[in-house]
Protein backbone atom coordinates (compact mmCIF):
# COMPACT_ATOMS: atom_id res chain seq x y z
CA UNK A 1 0.00 0.00 0.00
CA UNK A 2 2.59 2.78 0.71
CA UNK A 3 4.56 1.99 -2.63
CA UNK A 4 1.09 2.00 -4.78
CA UNK A 5 0.38 5.63 -2.45
CA UNK A 6 4.00 6.76 -3.66
CA UNK A 7 3.92 5.35 -6.90
CA UNK A 8 0.52 6.98 -7.99
CA UNK A 9 1.92 10.28 -6.54
CA UNK A 10 4.34 10.52 -8.56
CA UNK A 11 1.57 9.73 -11.51
CA UNK A 12 -0.20 12.25 -9.77
CA UNK A 13 2.91 15.42 -10.12
CA UNK A 14 3.26 14.51 -13.94
CA UNK A 15 -0.41 14.71 -14.18
CA UNK A 16 -0.53 18.17 -12.59
CA UNK A 17 -3.76 17.08 -11.49
CA UNK A 18 -3.20 19.78 -8.01
CA UNK A 19 -3.76 22.23 -10.71
CA UNK A 20 -6.39 20.81 -12.52
CA UNK A 21 -8.92 23.24 -13.54
CA UNK A 22 -12.94 22.09 -12.01
CA UNK A 23 -14.01 19.84 -15.08
CA UNK A 24 -10.88 18.73 -16.20
CA UNK A 25 -11.23 15.32 -17.98
CA UNK A 26 -9.05 12.03 -17.01
CA UNK A 27 -8.76 8.82 -19.12
CA UNK A 28 -7.92 6.07 -17.25
CA UNK A 29 -6.10 3.94 -19.79
CA UNK A 30 -6.22 -0.23 -18.55
CA UNK A 31 -8.64 1.06 -15.33
CA UNK A 32 -8.03 -2.42 -13.76
CA UNK A 33 -11.10 -2.33 -10.97
CA UNK A 34 -11.29 1.52 -10.68
CA UNK A 35 -9.32 2.55 -7.99
CA UNK A 36 -6.85 4.78 -9.06
CA UNK A 37 -9.92 6.42 -11.22
CA UNK A 38 -11.80 6.80 -7.94
CA UNK A 39 -8.96 7.95 -6.06
CA UNK A 40 -8.27 10.66 -8.33
CA UNK A 41 -12.20 11.58 -8.34
CA UNK A 42 -12.15 11.89 -4.91
CA UNK A 43 -8.76 13.79 -3.97
CA UNK A 44 -8.63 16.44 -7.47
CA UNK A 45 -12.15 17.07 -7.73
CA UNK A 46 -11.65 15.78 -11.73
CA UNK A 47 -14.20 13.85 -14.11
CA UNK A 48 -12.63 10.45 -14.69
CA UNK A 49 -13.53 8.16 -17.28
CA UNK A 50 -11.90 4.34 -16.94
CA UNK A 51 -11.21 2.59 -20.45
CA UNK A 52 -10.50 -1.37 -20.12
CA UNK A 53 -11.09 -4.29 -22.72
CA UNK A 54 -12.31 -6.79 -19.33
CA UNK A 55 -15.90 -6.62 -18.95
CA UNK A 56 -15.43 -7.58 -15.31
CA UNK A 57 -13.46 -5.22 -14.70
CA UNK A 58 -15.41 -2.29 -15.54
CA UNK A 59 -18.50 -3.74 -13.61
CA UNK A 60 -16.42 -4.06 -10.49
CA UNK A 61 -14.86 -0.43 -11.08
CA UNK A 62 -18.59 0.71 -10.97
CA UNK A 63 -19.68 -1.01 -7.88
CA UNK A 64 -16.51 0.68 -6.81
CA UNK A 65 -17.58 4.36 -7.53
CA UNK A 66 -21.19 3.88 -6.63
CA UNK A 67 -20.08 2.31 -3.21
CA UNK A 68 -18.42 5.61 -2.76
CA UNK A 69 -21.21 8.09 -4.26
CA UNK A 70 -18.60 9.25 -7.11
CA UNK A 71 -20.82 10.59 -10.03
CA UNK A 72 -17.56 12.42 -12.00
CA UNK A 73 -16.09 8.72 -12.67
CA UNK A 74 -17.65 6.44 -15.57
CA UNK A 75 -16.37 3.02 -17.05
CA UNK A 76 -16.49 1.58 -20.32
CA UNK A 77 -14.99 -1.22 -22.33
CA UNK A 78 -13.01 -0.15 -24.79
CA UNK A 79 -9.19 -0.94 -26.30
CA UNK A 80 -6.51 1.18 -25.25
CA UNK A 81 -4.88 0.86 -28.88
CA UNK A 82 -8.30 2.54 -30.65
CA UNK A 83 -10.27 4.09 -27.67
CA UNK A 84 -12.87 5.98 -30.14
CA UNK A 85 -12.95 9.40 -28.17
CA UNK A 86 -12.99 12.31 -30.31
CA UNK A 87 -9.87 13.90 -30.69
CA UNK A 88 -8.59 16.69 -27.90
CA UNK A 89 -11.44 15.22 -25.78
CA UNK A 90 -9.15 15.34 -22.41
CA UNK A 91 -6.42 16.59 -19.97
CA UNK A 92 -4.60 13.98 -19.24
CA UNK A 93 -4.13 10.26 -20.59
CA UNK A 94 -3.31 8.37 -18.00
CA UNK A 95 -1.94 4.64 -18.22
CA UNK A 96 -0.40 3.06 -15.03
CA UNK A 97 1.08 -0.14 -15.39
CA UNK A 98 -1.22 -1.37 -18.54
CA UNK A 99 1.18 -1.10 -21.61
CA UNK A 100 3.02 -3.79 -21.13
CA UNK A 101 -0.37 -5.59 -21.83
CA UNK A 102 -1.03 -3.57 -25.51
CA UNK A 103 0.91 -5.57 -28.23
CA UNK A 104 0.76 -2.18 -30.23
CA UNK A 105 2.54 0.08 -28.34
CA UNK A 106 3.07 2.71 -30.86
CA UNK A 107 -1.03 2.88 -31.07
CA UNK A 108 -1.23 3.33 -27.62
CA UNK A 109 0.93 6.62 -27.53
CA UNK A 110 -0.49 7.43 -30.75
CA UNK A 111 -4.22 7.81 -28.79
CA UNK A 112 -2.70 8.61 -25.83
CA UNK A 113 -1.61 12.19 -27.48
CA UNK A 114 -4.53 11.97 -30.28
CA UNK A 115 -7.15 12.65 -27.41
CA UNK A 116 -5.19 15.47 -25.34
CA UNK A 117 -6.22 18.95 -25.43
CA UNK A 118 -3.43 21.68 -25.71
CA UNK A 119 -1.87 21.91 -22.43
CA UNK A 120 -2.87 18.61 -21.44
CA UNK A 121 -0.29 15.25 -19.94
CA UNK A 122 0.18 11.84 -20.98
CA UNK A 123 1.92 9.85 -18.22
CA UNK A 124 2.57 6.14 -18.59
CA UNK A 125 4.15 4.08 -15.71
CA UNK A 126 5.45 0.67 -16.34
CA UNK A 127 7.57 -2.04 -16.73
CA UNK A 128 10.54 -1.87 -19.15
CA UNK A 129 13.08 -3.77 -21.01
CA UNK A 130 16.84 -2.47 -20.70
CA UNK A 131 19.01 -4.55 -22.96
CA UNK A 132 17.79 -6.67 -25.96
CA UNK A 133 17.32 -10.45 -24.90
CA UNK A 134 19.22 -12.50 -27.53
CA UNK A 135 17.14 -15.19 -28.99
CA UNK A 136 19.73 -17.66 -27.88
CA UNK A 137 19.15 -16.50 -23.87
CA UNK A 138 15.34 -17.00 -24.57
CA UNK A 139 15.73 -20.54 -25.66
CA UNK A 140 17.86 -21.26 -22.61
CA UNK A 141 15.61 -19.23 -20.34
CA UNK A 142 11.99 -20.66 -21.96
CA UNK A 143 11.16 -22.32 -18.75
CA UNK A 144 11.33 -18.80 -16.75
CA UNK A 145 9.69 -16.80 -19.90
CA UNK A 146 6.94 -19.70 -20.08
CA UNK A 147 6.59 -18.97 -15.80
CA UNK A 148 6.11 -15.01 -16.51
CA UNK A 149 3.80 -16.19 -19.04
CA UNK A 150 1.46 -18.04 -16.74
CA UNK A 151 2.14 -15.88 -13.96
CA UNK A 152 0.95 -12.30 -15.81
CA UNK A 153 -0.03 -13.18 -19.19
CA UNK A 154 1.12 -12.20 -22.39
CA UNK A 155 3.34 -9.07 -21.60
CA UNK A 156 6.14 -6.86 -23.62
CA UNK A 157 8.31 -4.73 -22.40
CA UNK A 158 9.91 -1.49 -24.09
CA UNK A 159 12.64 0.56 -22.82
CA UNK A 160 12.30 3.96 -21.08
CA UNK A 161 13.87 5.85 -24.33
CA UNK A 162 11.26 4.33 -26.23
CA UNK A 163 7.83 5.99 -24.81
CA UNK A 164 9.83 9.47 -24.50
CA UNK A 165 10.76 9.18 -28.13
CA UNK A 166 6.87 8.19 -28.69
CA UNK A 167 5.63 11.05 -27.38
CA UNK A 168 8.11 13.41 -28.89
CA UNK A 169 7.37 12.05 -32.14
CA UNK A 170 3.67 12.93 -31.72
CA UNK A 171 4.73 16.46 -30.82
CA UNK A 172 4.63 15.92 -27.10
CA UNK A 173 7.23 18.00 -24.74
CA UNK A 174 8.87 15.09 -22.17
CA UNK A 175 9.33 16.52 -18.59
CA UNK A 176 9.21 13.51 -17.05
CA UNK A 177 11.43 10.69 -17.52
CA UNK A 178 12.22 8.91 -14.29
CA UNK A 179 13.98 5.29 -13.83
CA UNK A 180 11.80 3.68 -10.54
CA UNK A 181 14.14 0.22 -11.30
CA UNK A 182 15.83 0.29 -7.89
CA UNK A 183 12.81 1.80 -6.24
CA UNK A 184 10.38 -1.02 -7.06
CA UNK A 185 13.13 -3.90 -6.64
CA UNK A 186 11.76 -4.58 -2.85
CA UNK A 187 8.19 -5.33 -4.76
CA UNK A 188 8.78 -8.98 -4.80
CA UNK A 189 10.18 -9.44 -1.48
CA UNK A 190 6.41 -7.94 -0.48
CA UNK A 191 5.40 -10.18 -3.13
CA UNK A 192 6.49 -13.26 -1.91
CA UNK A 193 5.41 -12.37 1.77
CA UNK A 194 1.59 -11.84 0.47
CA UNK A 195 1.39 -15.30 -0.98
CA UNK A 196 2.65 -16.38 1.84
CA UNK A 197 0.32 -14.66 3.98
CA UNK A 198 -2.66 -14.68 1.73
CA UNK A 199 -1.66 -18.80 0.64
CA UNK A 200 -5.21 -20.90 1.28
CA UNK A 201 -6.81 -17.51 -0.30
CA UNK A 202 -4.77 -17.55 -3.25
CA UNK A 203 -4.91 -21.58 -3.65
CA UNK A 204 -8.71 -21.04 -3.37
CA UNK A 205 -8.11 -18.62 -6.87
CA UNK A 206 -6.17 -19.76 -8.63
CA UNK A 207 -5.02 -23.25 -8.00
CA UNK A 208 -1.66 -24.53 -6.17
CA UNK A 209 0.01 -24.54 -9.10
CA UNK A 210 -1.19 -21.04 -10.10
CA UNK A 211 0.18 -19.89 -6.83
CA UNK A 212 3.52 -21.78 -6.73
CA UNK A 213 4.01 -20.07 -10.34
CA UNK A 214 3.57 -16.59 -8.96
CA UNK A 215 5.90 -17.55 -6.27
CA UNK A 216 8.36 -18.89 -8.45
CA UNK A 217 7.74 -15.60 -11.09
CA UNK A 218 8.69 -13.40 -8.27
CA UNK A 219 12.31 -15.28 -8.16
CA UNK A 220 12.31 -14.70 -12.08
CA UNK A 221 11.77 -10.76 -12.51
CA UNK A 222 14.00 -10.33 -9.34
CA UNK A 223 16.71 -11.77 -10.78
CA UNK A 224 16.12 -9.61 -14.05
CA UNK A 225 15.58 -6.32 -12.35
CA UNK A 226 19.07 -6.92 -10.50
CA UNK A 227 20.59 -8.04 -13.83
CA UNK A 228 19.58 -5.18 -15.50
CA UNK A 229 17.09 -6.62 -17.82
CA UNK A 230 14.35 -5.64 -16.90
CA UNK A 231 13.03 -2.39 -14.74
CA UNK A 232 10.25 0.23 -13.95
CA UNK A 233 10.09 3.90 -14.86
CA UNK A 234 7.80 6.90 -15.48
CA UNK A 235 6.86 8.98 -18.42
CA UNK A 236 5.04 12.60 -17.94
CA UNK A 237 4.94 14.81 -21.28
CA UNK A 238 2.58 17.64 -22.05
CA UNK A 239 1.48 18.70 -25.62
CA UNK A 240 1.94 22.38 -26.12
CA UNK A 241 -0.63 24.84 -25.69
Amino acid sequence: DVATRALTARMVDAAHLAEAPAGARVLDIGCGSGAPACAMATSYGVDVVGITTSAVGVETARARAASLGLSGVSFEQRDGMANGFPDASFDVAWALESAHLMRDRPALVSEMARVLRPGGRLVLCDLLRFREIPFAEVRDRRVDFATLREAFGDAHFESLDYYVEAAQSHGLEVEVADDLTEATLPTFDRWRANADLHHDAVVELIGVEGHAAFVRSCDILEAFWRDGTFGYGIVGARRPA
